[in-house]
C-alpha cells in the first residue's frame, strides 16, 4: 500500500458529517454521536438568510455543555452560503461582511475554532480584482474581530461559474494577503479539488497533487477536509457531490486520505447527499478504508 509519511492506523479517526441543528444547536451533538461521529460540522445560524436570531447565552451554554459531555472531538462551523466577498455588488459585500463577522462571533462563543468559508465569485469583475476584494474583505473582518479565538478556513472551489479559489495559487495568494495568518487556513473538499482538475484517484496522482499543494500553499494550512465523491469527471469545474466510492473519484482516494499520517489530526467530514441512511453508510465505508 502506498503511503505518505507513514500510516495513521491506530490513532483515533476524526471523522463525521455535517449535522442538522434543527431544534437547537445542542441537538447536533447527540445526532452526531448517534452516527458514531468523532467530529461534526454544523451551521450556527440559518445558512440561506441574511438575518438570524441572536445567539443567546443559554443556547451557547447548552451547546458547550452537551459538547463537553459527549464523545465528539473537533467541531467545525460552515459559514452562510449567501456570503460572497468577490462580487462587484456593494450591498451584497456589506451584508457578507456583517454576516461573516457574526459567524466568527458565534463560533467564538460556542468554542468552535474554525469557520469554513467559500472564497467567493467574481461575477464578471475578473479573478484578479475579485481576489483583491476578497483579501481586503477578509482582512477587514479579521481586524474587526481581533481577539476572538475563531478563524476562517478558505474552502477549495470547483471553479463552477465565476467561482475563485479553484486554483492552488488563488488560495496561496489569499493566505498571504488577508492578514492574521494564525486565524486563517484551508478546507480541502475532495469533490471540488477533483472537479478543479487535481487528480487524487491513484497513489501516484495523490502524491503528485499534494506535492504541488505543499509547494504552492503548504499542507500545514489544511485544518479540515470534506470527503465527497464527485458526480462529474476530472476537471469538469462542476460541483456535484456523490456518495463515497460511487462517483468519478472512487474508493482509493478516500483510503489515501483517511490513512495519510499528515492528516491524522485533521477532522474530516462528509457532505454527501442526504438519502435515507446514507450518512451512516458513507461513514462506515470510510471507517473500513481506514482499517485496510
Amino acid at each position: 500500500m502506498a503511503q505518505t509519511r507513514g500510516s495513521s492506523a491506530g490513532r483515533r479517526l476524526l471523522l463525521g458529517a455535517h449535522i442538522s441543528i434543527a431544534g437547537g444547536l445542542h441537538k447536533a451533538i447527540a445526532r452526531g454521536e448517534a452516527l458514531g461521529c468523532t467530529a461534526i460540522q454544523v451551521f450556527t445560524r440559518n445558512n440561506v438568510r441574511w438575518t438570524a436570531k441572536p445567539l443567546s447565552e443559554e443556547a451557547a451554554e447548552r451547546f458547550r455543555a452537551a459538547w463537553h459531555r459527549s464523545t465528539i472531538g473537533p467541531i467545525i462551523a460552515h459559514a452562510n452560503y449567501l456570503i460572497d466577498l468577490g462580487k462587484p455588488d456593494r450591498r451584497r459585500l456589506r451584508l457578507s461582511l456583517l454576516t461573516l463577522a457574526d459567524e466568527l462571533r458565534r463560533a467564538h462563543r460556542l468554542g468552535i475554532q474554525w469557520v469554513v468559508l467559500h472564497p467567493g465569485t467574481h461575477g464578471g469583475l475578473g479573478e484578479e480584482k475579485a481576489l483583491g476584494q476578497i483579501a481586503r474583505a477578509i482582512g477587514d473582518v479579521l481586524a474587526e474581530t481581533a481577539g476572538l479565538a475563531s478563524g476562517i478556513l478558505l474552502e477549495t472551489s470547483a471553479g463552477q461559474g465565476t467561482a475563485v479559489g479553484y486554483r492552488l495559487d488563488h488560495l496561496a495568494w489569499l493566505l498571504e494577503r488577508c492578514g492574521s495568518r494564525e486565524r486563517l487556513g484551508v478546507c480541502v473538499d475532495t469533490c471540488h479539488l477533483f472537479a478543479a482538475g487535481y487528480d487524487i484517484r491513484t497513489p501516484e496522482a495523490y502524491r503528485r497533487t499534494f506535492r504541488e499543494f505543499d509547494r504552492v500553499v503548504g499542507t500545514d494550512a489544511i485544518k479540515t477536509i470534506h470527503l465527497n465523491d464527485s458526480r462529474r469527471e476530472l476537471g469538469s469545474r462542476v460541483d456535484r457531490h456523490a456518495h463515497i466510492g460511487r462517483g468519478e473519484i472512487g474508493l482509493e482516494a478516500f483510503r489515501l486520505f483517511v490513512r495519510d499520517a499528515r492528516f491524522a489530526d485533521v477532522a474530516k467530514f462528509i457532505e454527501t447527499p442526504k438519502e435515507g441512511n446514507s450518512d451512516r453508510r458513507n461513514l462506515a465505508t470510510l471507517r473500513r478504508l481506514a482499517c485496510r
